[in-house]
Protein backbone atom coordinates (compact mmCIF):
# COMPACT_ATOMS: atom_id res chain seq x y z
CA UNK A 1 0.00 0.00 0.00
CA UNK A 2 2.87 2.40 0.84
CA UNK A 3 4.48 1.62 -2.52
CA UNK A 4 1.21 2.48 -4.30
CA UNK A 5 0.92 5.83 -2.48
CA UNK A 6 4.57 6.60 -3.20
CA UNK A 7 4.07 5.73 -6.86
CA UNK A 8 1.02 7.97 -7.17
CA UNK A 9 2.78 10.90 -5.50
CA UNK A 10 5.86 10.50 -7.71
CA UNK A 11 3.62 10.33 -10.80
CA UNK A 12 1.82 13.55 -9.81
CA UNK A 13 5.21 15.18 -9.13
CA UNK A 14 6.45 14.09 -12.55
CA UNK A 15 3.34 15.57 -14.18
CA UNK A 16 3.93 18.92 -12.43
CA UNK A 17 7.58 18.84 -13.52
CA UNK A 18 6.45 18.16 -17.09
CA UNK A 19 4.03 21.09 -16.93
CA UNK A 20 6.89 23.31 -15.70
CA UNK A 21 9.05 22.20 -18.63
CA UNK A 22 6.25 22.82 -21.12
CA UNK A 23 5.68 26.23 -19.51
CA UNK A 24 9.31 27.15 -20.03
CA UNK A 25 8.99 26.26 -23.68
CA UNK A 26 5.57 27.72 -24.47
CA UNK A 27 5.09 30.85 -22.33
CA UNK A 28 5.73 34.26 -23.90
CA UNK A 29 8.26 36.13 -21.73
CA UNK A 30 10.85 35.58 -19.04
CA UNK A 31 8.61 36.71 -16.20
CA UNK A 32 5.82 34.23 -16.93
CA UNK A 33 8.35 31.47 -17.68
CA UNK A 34 10.06 32.11 -14.37
CA UNK A 35 6.72 31.89 -12.61
CA UNK A 36 5.92 28.54 -14.24
CA UNK A 37 9.33 27.12 -13.46
CA UNK A 38 9.22 28.27 -9.86
CA UNK A 39 5.67 27.23 -9.00
CA UNK A 40 5.17 24.05 -10.99
CA UNK A 41 8.83 23.01 -10.84
CA UNK A 42 9.03 23.41 -7.08
CA UNK A 43 5.76 21.56 -6.57
CA UNK A 44 6.85 18.75 -8.88
CA UNK A 45 10.27 18.35 -7.29
CA UNK A 46 8.73 18.64 -3.83
CA UNK A 47 6.21 15.90 -4.55
CA UNK A 48 8.97 13.66 -5.88
CA UNK A 49 10.98 14.23 -2.69
CA UNK A 50 7.86 13.47 -0.61
CA UNK A 51 7.38 10.25 -2.58
CA UNK A 52 10.97 9.29 -1.85
CA UNK A 53 10.41 9.98 1.85
CA UNK A 54 7.19 7.92 1.82
CA UNK A 55 8.68 4.99 -0.07
CA UNK A 56 12.05 4.87 1.69
CA UNK A 57 12.31 2.40 4.48
CA UNK A 58 15.42 4.09 5.84
CA UNK A 59 15.44 7.02 8.26
CA UNK A 60 18.56 8.51 6.66
CA UNK A 61 16.99 8.63 3.20
CA UNK A 62 13.79 10.14 4.61
CA UNK A 63 15.75 12.77 6.54
CA UNK A 64 17.70 13.75 3.40
CA UNK A 65 14.51 13.95 1.35
CA UNK A 66 12.83 16.17 3.95
CA UNK A 67 15.96 18.35 4.18
CA UNK A 68 16.02 18.66 0.39
CA UNK A 69 12.34 19.63 0.39
CA UNK A 70 12.89 22.30 3.04
CA UNK A 71 15.89 23.67 1.16
CA UNK A 72 13.85 23.78 -2.05
CA UNK A 73 10.96 25.57 -0.38
CA UNK A 74 13.28 28.14 1.20
CA UNK A 75 15.41 28.90 -1.85
CA UNK A 76 12.98 28.78 -4.78
CA UNK A 77 11.10 32.02 -3.93
CA UNK A 78 14.33 33.91 -3.33
CA UNK A 79 15.83 32.65 -6.58
CA UNK A 80 12.69 33.59 -8.51
CA UNK A 81 12.70 37.08 -7.01
CA UNK A 82 16.35 37.62 -7.89
CA UNK A 83 15.90 36.32 -11.44
CA UNK A 84 12.89 38.54 -11.95
CA UNK A 85 14.69 41.57 -10.60
CA UNK A 86 17.75 40.90 -12.74
CA UNK A 87 15.55 40.51 -15.82
CA UNK A 88 13.70 43.73 -15.06
CA UNK A 89 16.88 45.72 -14.43
CA UNK A 90 18.54 44.38 -17.57
CA UNK A 91 15.57 45.61 -19.59
CA UNK A 92 13.90 42.33 -20.55
CA UNK A 93 10.74 43.20 -22.43
CA UNK A 94 7.37 42.16 -21.08
CA UNK A 95 4.82 40.31 -23.16
CA UNK A 96 2.84 42.66 -25.39
CA UNK A 97 -0.42 41.76 -23.64
CA UNK A 98 0.87 42.52 -20.14
CA UNK A 99 -1.44 45.23 -18.78
CA UNK A 100 0.42 46.54 -15.74
CA UNK A 101 4.01 47.35 -14.84
CA UNK A 102 3.96 48.37 -11.19
CA UNK A 103 7.69 49.16 -11.15
CA UNK A 104 7.71 51.49 -14.15
CA UNK A 105 9.47 54.70 -13.18
CA UNK A 106 10.26 53.52 -9.65
CA UNK A 107 13.73 52.05 -10.20
CA UNK A 108 16.86 54.16 -9.93
CA UNK A 109 18.81 53.04 -12.99
CA UNK A 110 22.20 53.97 -11.52
CA UNK A 111 21.74 52.56 -8.03
CA UNK A 112 19.79 49.49 -9.16
CA UNK A 113 17.28 49.90 -6.35
CA UNK A 114 13.80 51.24 -5.82
CA UNK A 115 13.71 55.01 -5.42
CA UNK A 116 13.08 56.06 -1.83
CA UNK A 117 14.29 52.86 -0.19
CA UNK A 118 16.76 52.99 2.67
CA UNK A 119 20.41 52.72 1.78
CA UNK A 120 21.14 49.71 3.98
CA UNK A 121 24.83 49.54 3.04
CA UNK A 122 25.63 53.00 4.37
CA UNK A 123 22.93 53.33 7.00
CA UNK A 124 22.04 56.81 5.74
CA UNK A 125 18.28 56.44 5.40
CA UNK A 126 16.67 57.35 2.08
CA UNK A 127 18.87 57.48 -0.97
CA UNK A 128 20.53 60.89 -1.10
CA UNK A 129 21.07 62.84 -4.26
CA UNK A 130 24.51 62.04 -5.61
CA UNK A 131 25.45 65.73 -5.77
CA UNK A 132 24.68 66.31 -2.11
CA UNK A 133 27.26 65.32 0.48
CA UNK A 134 26.34 62.64 2.97
CA UNK A 135 25.61 63.34 6.61
CA UNK A 136 28.50 64.54 8.69
CA UNK A 137 29.18 63.80 12.29
CA UNK A 138 30.45 66.41 14.65
CA UNK A 139 33.15 65.49 17.18
CA UNK A 140 32.08 65.61 20.81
Amino acid sequence: MIDLIGGIVILVGAIFSLVAGIGLFRLPDIYVRMHAATKAGTLGAGLILIAIAIDAHDLGVTARAVAGLLFLLLTAPVAAHLLGRAAYLSGAKQWSQTCLDELEGKYDADGRRLDGTPDADLGRGPIADKDEPGPTTSPR
